[in-house]
């Protein structure tokens, strides 16, 4: 059955609400599409705002989530790397952390896990509070003044400056302006992480990237001539086929990520169309050559092929 924009952005919407956290493939088989038309609606989503994306990845995925789920990332803490885990699950335990008192390792791996662990200040000290803790429940540290000498050398002031503070002080929730946050992020710990990236992870990217432009491309012109996308009816490396409307009818649209077509290009194209029973458009990165404008101009005026016996 055919699917509007509108309709696939809300089955979206529905069944992140539904599941929570998400990954692109599970919402891709909800919606019975592929993997590059579904993380081109997800995200006009997170563009719009109407869904939120981790930090943390599941593989080489992010998750895809609504405001109010930030609780549920937490069943997805297993893909965390060793010292993430460590440190996420000591800011667990805590709920607040001082930077300072942390070790390097530790300091650097708060600053990875931004889905768990809130960077604030207090007194010039940078502090961690999970995520799901208030900032409210956050108390000023008992401090304890250690004394220089012995106590019957001490006299009456002395003894009283010395008194532990027995009773935490609560304050109320602290304002933290954007600018302060983005200052703590910077202040990382001075340690070396060195970080192997494959060249094949690298070559992945680039061609993702590639395919991303390309999709963008054919949408950008899809919207520029008022066309609406009906369903993907194919998609390879190379390739997309979309069934789309006007305000007249129905017709198909290939699309070609390469600059110089082929008469098999066509062929295709042809047959698919003929199979769904309507017209064709061909969108390429370039004009056609002129042989296959000819040869399209000679097919225009041609009656009919016949044999000679």
């Amino acid at each position: 059955m055919a699917q509007d924009a509108f309709d696939i952005r809300d089955k979206i919407i529905f069944f992140i609400k539904t599941n929570g956290p998400s990954l692109p493939v599970h919402v891709a088989k909800y919606i019975e599409s592929n993997m590059l038309f579904t993380s081109a609606f997800l995200s006009e989503l997170f563009s719009e705002r109407r869904i939120k994306i981790s930090d943390m990845k599941v593989g080489n995925s992010p998750l895809y989530f609504l405001e109010g789920q930030e609780h549920s990332l937490e069943k997805f803490s297993n893909h965390l790397k060793s010292k993430e885990k460590d440190a996420f699950m000591l800011l667990k335990e805590k709920k607040f952390l001082r930077d300072s008192e942390q070790a390097p390792a530790i300091r650097v791996a708060l600053r990875a896990i931004k889905d768990f662990a809130v960077p604030f200040k207090k007194n010039n000290e940078i502090f961690w509070r999970y995520h799901t803790v208030p900032e409210a429940e956050f108390t000023v540290p008992i401090i304890e003044i250690k004394a220089k000498k012995e106590p019957e050398e001490k006299d009456a002031h002395q003894i009283e400056s010395e008194i532990k503070i027995s009773t935490p002080l609560e304050i109320g929730p602290i304002e933290i302006k954007q600018e302060r946050l983005e200052k703590v992020e910077l202040e990382k710990p001075k340690i070396k992480v060195h970080k192997k990236v494959s060249k094949k992870i690298k070559k992945t990217r680039k061609l993702q990237k590639k395919d991303d432009a390309f999709f963008n491309k054919v949408k950008g012109w899809v919207l520029a001539n008022s066309t609406e996308i009906v369903n993907v009816e194919g998609l390879s490396k190379n390739e997309l086929q979309l069934k789309v409307k006007n305000k007249v009818d129905e017709y198909l649209l290939v699309a070609y990520n390469k600059k110089r077509l082929t008469d098999a290009d066509f062929v295709k194209a042809n047959k698919k169309a003929r199979d769904l029973g309507l017209r064709y458009t061909i969108l390429s990165l370039s004009e056609p050559m002129k042989k296959t404008n000819d040869l399209i101009d000679a097919a225009k005026n041609l009656a009919e092929i016949k044999k000679i016996e």
